[in-house]
């Protein structure tokens, strides 16, 4: 599912232009990307938070050539599910939001 097809569904299920949504979409992402570049966490009750994590310098080895590089030392954003959302994923389910063009029987 690709950014695009989540503004459809939402947009079908809001009754809200494509636009509008793909502007709330879009505000949303950037809200989230500017926290964690603050050094914020973000927390999504029932679906799992974001946070920033520091990875030391490593040695590592580039696939292409097989050289030994120096990886620097580094932010990276990591993302830990939350319960209800690891179980919805192992039972094939979303309880929380049932997309409007599922109930066409689609």
């Amino acid at each position: 599912m690709t950014k695009t097809d989540i503004i459809d569904i939402l947009a079908e299920g809001t009754g809200l232009t494509k636009v509008e949504t793909a502007a709330v979409v879009d505000g949303f992402l950037a809200t989230i990307s500017y926290a964690l570049a603050t050094g914020d966490s973000v927390t999504l009750r029932g679906f799992g938070s974001f946070r920033v994590v520091q990875r030391n310098a490593r040695y590592g080895v580039n696939p292409k050539t097989g050289k030994e590089m120096n990886v620097p030392a580094h932010k990276s954003p990591v993302f830990k599910a939350s319960r209800d959302l690891r179980r919805a994923v192992d039972q094939g389910i979303n309880p929380t939001y049932t997309p409007a063009s599922s109930d066409d029987g689609e």
